[in-house]
């Protein structure tokens, strides 16, 4: 009896220290600093995870002088990680309530916004008043910049304020937006690392967040190419070459599958009649000196038409299409309404792909105060719904919206509200609600796909 009451005692001590054993090495998995509210998964987003330490790091510097650093870092990293946490369930749900994203519906979109929690100043929103290239009909206008939070340049005023672009929150509430849209393809303003237009500051570091939003709601991305300092055909090639490999195997990078088979990447390119068709020529031609056909970066470049005759040069170039950006009938050759049936027949008859661009209204006088005679009101919607049906009447293989938030010249169908300031009447939707340009982008998104699909029968 003694010798089983031994055993007992010793296999019970084995027991006990087999079981501690396990809890020592549970402990060294788990990270010394996890905390219960830690978000499971952050470390699968690196991107977002080094983009929250640089705002984290950037937003010391202006605390310390504020006297509150812990404070607002902690909440500026909350941010980033609690938006991170959104359910799938709820994007499921989502997905129950919407029609499926439409992959021909692209959609302008920019990322070039900041304010003080994020940035530590405002960008874009304090937009300057851009005086006319004549003297004497510039001393008939006001001078000097807008002074955001109240006064920002724009017509209209944005139902999630003067936002900054790397807010998180601000990219997750786009994708629903354009999403609940039923768009399918974000053609997003893009410069070169390091480089940005003049009023802005470089945001290529915000094209994995981008991604990563995107694909969350079964969104693509594509890439608008603005007209950096020296484009040319060697810088092209690095650039396209710098995207495809640093973003195109993500899941949300978009490639069109064209008429042969082929998925390739697109391109949209800015004010590409700066560049003279020889110069395009090398890059876009099979002989060219810089050629990017038949290579691993080949991809679809479609050219921003503005004037008729630049539709010979577009083909010269070697590009694979053309699009009219311009919300504005009437601005250019390009952007007219009753010029696209023409158009269509060129691209045709000379194998290019043609896609018009469809826009809410135009209103930049914020900004250029002498420009009125360039605007566009949007009556209520029909003026939108005049440009979706006029591109509907070419059988467009793709259609393209300025724009989803281009806020400066008044083409955004972003939520907007109605705002008044001792200053400023900010102009609205009203009757109607803050989502109506998504509803009506919705609207016609389902009647495309409805006869696009009698077109091919």
């Amino acid at each position: 009896m003694a010798r089983f009451r031994r055993r007992t005692c010793i296999i019970l001590l084995l027991f006990i220290l087999f079981i501690c054993s396990i809890m020592m090495a549970l402990k060294t998995l788990r990270p010394d600093r996890a905390g219960f509210g830690d978000p499971f998964g952050l470390g699968l987003l690196p991107e977002l995870q080094q983009r929250t330490v640089l705002l984290d790091s950037k937003q010391n510097l202006l605390n310390r002088a504020q006297g509150d650093t812990v404070t607002r870092v902690s909440n500026l990293h909350n941010i980033a990680v609690n938006t991170m946490k959104a359910s799938m369930s709820s994007v499921k749900k989502l997905e129950e309530e919407l029609s499926p994203p439409n992959y021909n519906f692209h959609i302008f979109y920019y990322t070039w916004y900041g304010n003080p929690q994020f940035d530590g100043k405002y960008i874009h929103w304090n937009h300057p008043l851009l005086p006319h290239w004549d003297p004497k009909i510039a001393n008939n206008y006001p001078k000097g910049r807008h002074n955001p939070p109240e006064d920002i340049g724009a017509n209209f005023y944005p139902e999630l304020g003067s936002y900054s672009s790397k807010d998180p929150t601000v990219i997750e509430a786009h994708m629903k937006q354009m999403r609940a849209a039923s768009t399918g393809v974000i053609v997003l303003s893009w410069y070169p690392p390091g480089m940005a237009d003049e009023n802005g500051e470089p945001t290529d570091d915000l094209v994995p967040v981008v991604l990563d939003y995107a694909h969350k709601y079964n969104l693509k991305v594509t890439f608008h190419i603005e007209p950096y300092k020296d484009r040319d055909d060697r810088s092209m090639y690095h650039n396209v070459k710098y995207i495809i490999d640093k973003y195109g195997s993500h899941p949300a990078f978009y490639r069109h599958k064209t008429s042969t088979g082929r998925l390739l990447p697109m391109f949209y390119v800015y004010d590409s009649y700066v560049t003279i068709p020889e110069i395009w020529a090398n890059l876009l031609t099979v002989s060219g000196s810089q050629s990017i056909r038949n290579t691993p970066y080949d991809a679809l470049f479609i050219a921003l038409l503005v004037e008729e005759r630049h539709k010979h040069d577009i083909h010269r170039s070697g590009f694979d299409g053309m699009y009219t950006y311009f919300a504005t009938n009437g601005f250019s050759y390009g952007s007219s309404h009753h010029n696209w049936a023409s158009l269509k027949a060129f691209c045709d008859s000379n194998n290019l792909m043609f896609i018009p661009s469809v826009g809410p209204g135009y209103i930049d006088t914020s900004i250029r105060p002498w420009n009125n005679h360039n605007t566009r009101n949007r009556v209520n919607g029909k003026y939108y719904e005049t440009a979706f049906s006029a591109a509907l009447l070419v059988r467009p293989e793709i259609i393209s919206i300025t724009s989803f938030n281009e806020w400066h010249e008044g083409t955004q169908i972003e939520k907007a509200i109605p705002k008044r300031t001792g200053q400023v009447v900010y102009l609205d939707y009203k009757p109607h609600k803050p989502n109506v340009y998504l509803e009506l982008t919705q609207k016609w998104s389902e009647k495309y796909r409805k006869e696009q699909e009698q077109w091919l029968m």
